[in-house]
């Protein structure tokens, strides 16, 4: 069975149970196939293009990050996150990149504004526009027992696959926001999965 929650599913698990999201995930949780997801062949450009920058990006990163690097609870092992780009140090993860690609016309219209404001109002803005990146990266956060990571959203102009594989990303193509550990909010998704981690033990 997969008995498992990822970081991407924590938009369905914060939705109300009687939503189609939550029962969704409810269904994929105790299947017998864990869902594997291929998103180079997706035919969602937003999501095949994202796959292919990934490796790129990579590229501007230190020898000391992995890519899709998997950490789990030691608490709640319910709760099982992949991080983009994980720093590993002794075998630990020391801090990570989530990344998030965006359109340009929203990159200007959405990002750019939020590089010269303070911490507080970057956080603001983030929950206001961005709110399902800052649940994800907090239960990252959680995974990684981390107090802070990056969030990152990289401009994409061009859905063009042969375009986006040649595409050298430049430092000034992406803007990093810090987001900190939110222990409110991590309270309410482990509140949440609660129930799941219930039905995980039981199968244990």
């Amino acid at each position: 069975m997969n008995l498992t929650i990822g970081s991407g599913d924590i938009s369905a698990l914060m939705s109300g149970i009687h939503t189609k999201g939550f029962g969704d995930l409810m269904r994929k949780f105790v299947d017998e196939y864990k869902p594997y997801y291929n998103a180079l062949a997706s035919p969602i450009d937003a999501l095949r293009t994202g796959a292919i920058l990934e490796q790129n990006y990579l590229k501007l990163l230190s020898d000391d990050y992995f890519i899709q690097y998997k950490v789990t609870n030691k608490e709640m092992d319910v709760f099982t996150s992949s991080i983009d780009f994980a720093k590993i140090n002794g075998g630990k993860v020391i801090d990570f990149d989530e990344m998030k690609t965006i359109h340009f016309s929203d990159y200007i219209g959405l990002i750019i504004p939020m590089l010269g404001l303070d911490e507080k109002a970057q956080k603001e803005m983030i929950l206001k526009n961005f709110k399902k990146y800052y649940y994800q990266v907090q239960v990252q956060l959680f995974c990684a027992e981390l107090e802070s990571a990056n969030l990152v959203f990289v401009s994409v102009d061009s859905y063009n696959d042969e375009e986006n594989f040649a595409r050298e990303i430049q430092e000034n193509e992406c803007s990093k926001f810090r987001v900190y550990r939110d222990e409110k909010i991590i309270s309410e998704i482990t509140k949440k999965g609660e129930i799941f981690q219930t039905i995980k033990n039981y199968f244990k």
